[in-house]
């Protein structure tokens, strides 16, 4: 299995699949292209039926510029190997000197198609799935996070210290801003709102709803803004973690080497995922995303108050069973509606199923391998209509309210 490194990825949203990674395509082909003088981009699928509200034509042609390029959006119904797919094609003085198929793969990955497969030493880990990283631990009597990082190298801990004061900046960035979105949906920015509704006779669930919902609304503005966020997944789902890790190290104590520790088994849940199902909405709905982060959010507090792996099992797999056969049906193609509420709702599920796995991990019935397989299934069974294209569910029957 990779590293997790492929799970954390700090840049500007609003999303993984439809900004980030083509912005990592075209900076490649251009690199690879030095001569052009002209570039065209085809997007097909999801990236043509929901580019432009992501930002996918204007993310190319600035990574592109001062290249002239043309965007050209296929929304044929045509077999794709991926459905984010896009076509780059370079000119020079008229005549085509080169042309690439990539796949936007979900998390900011990329494939080139004809590239090899990736060599052995990009395999970080020799397991695969959890079952048989839980067994290894289990043996050799230490934690996930030890597990990650006696596989990662010497400057692990200092990414993911890199990761956490983004993450962290990206809550205090959100919660300074108000106004509206762009995208023309006029949703309002409540981070800021949310965080500073205190009362005096507010119970300490309230408040901690109230909190963690603003940290994730405050991170999801900002994807949505095309702020510097971290996936983690993805962009899209970017603030169920930090949301939850935040409210945690606050109400607790806890150091940022807790919280590093705590983001190293979360990343080791994401790449399994990732390794054996999807974490891409437009391949799996949103239970890819969003399910995938409140699994790694579960995580991750599972292992900050130092459970068991049999426990941090449990919490990962309620947090992704109830998400299964989640939609993605972005209204207008912007990662706003229903996008952003999404990421509170996962925070605070997160936290349930941590709870849950606290009491009841000697009863289940269910492994996290099996739910990822499930998932995978489900997500593979829906629709394309409710798989990140705006052709199906909230996106087409939502209409906006007329002045």
């Amino acid at each position: 299995m990779r590293s997790i490194r492929s799970i954390y990825k700090i840049g500007r949203g609003p999303s993984s699949s439809h900004t980030m990674g083509p912005v990592f395509a075209a900076k490649r082909f251009r690199e690879e292209n030095p001569t052009a003088d002209r570039m065209e981009v085809i997007l097909y699928g999801s990236l043509a039926k929901t580019g432009e509200g992501h930002g996918t034509d204007r993310a190319l042609r600035e990574t592109f510029s001062p290249i002239p390029t043309d965007i050209r959006f296929v929304n044929d119904d045509i077999p794709l190997p991926h459905p984010n797919t896009m076509d780059l094609i370079a000119y020079r003085d008229g005549c085509e000197i080169a042309r690439a198929r990539v796949l936007s793969i979900g998390g900011g990955e990329i494939r080139f198609e004809g590239d090899p497969p990736a060599p052995a030493a990009e395999e970080v880990y020799p397991e695969n799935d959890f079952t048989s990283i839980a067994r290894r631990c289990k043996a050799e009597g230490i934690r996930l996070s030890d597990y990650v990082f006696a596989r990662e190298g010497a400057d692990f801990p200092a990414f993911l210290g890199d990761v956490w004061q983004t993450m962290s900046a990206s809550i205090r960035e959100g919660l300074t801003h108000t106004g509206t979105l762009p995208g023309g949906l006029g949703v309002e920015r409540k981070a800021q709102y949310l965080f500073n509704q205190r009362h005096i006779d507010e119970s300490p669930q309230t408040r901690e709803n109230r909190i963690v919902c603003a940290y994730a609304f405050a991170v999801s503005e900002q994807n949505a803004d095309c702020g510097l966020i971290v996936t983690a997944p993805t962009c899209g789902a970017c603030g169920v973690v930090p949301a939850v890790l935040k409210y945690m190290q606050e109400k607790n104590g806890f150091s940022d080497h807790d919280v590093i520790r705590a983001l190293a088994a979360a990343g080791l849940v994401g790449a399994i995922v990732a390794r054996n199902a999807s974490i891409s909405g437009a391949e799996c709905g949103c239970q890819a995303e969003i399910g995938t982060a409140c699994s790694m959010a579960a995580t991750a507090l599972a292992e900050l108050y130092e459970m068991g792996i049999d426990q941090i099992e449990y919490a990962a797999e309620i947090a992704l069973e109830h998400h299964l056969g989640l939609t993605c049906d972005p209204v207008c193609g912007l990662v706003q509606i229903p996008c952003i509420e999404r990421n509170a709702v996962a925070a605070m599920r997160a936290i349930n199923a941590m709870s849950l796995a606290n009491f009841l991990s000697h009863s289940r019935k269910i492994s996290f391998d099996l739910i990822v397989k499930t998932m995978y299934q489900t997500g593979r069974d829906l629709s394309h209509v409710y798989r990140e294209t705006s052709e199906g569910g909230l996106a087409k029957l939502y209409r906006s309210p007329q002045p």
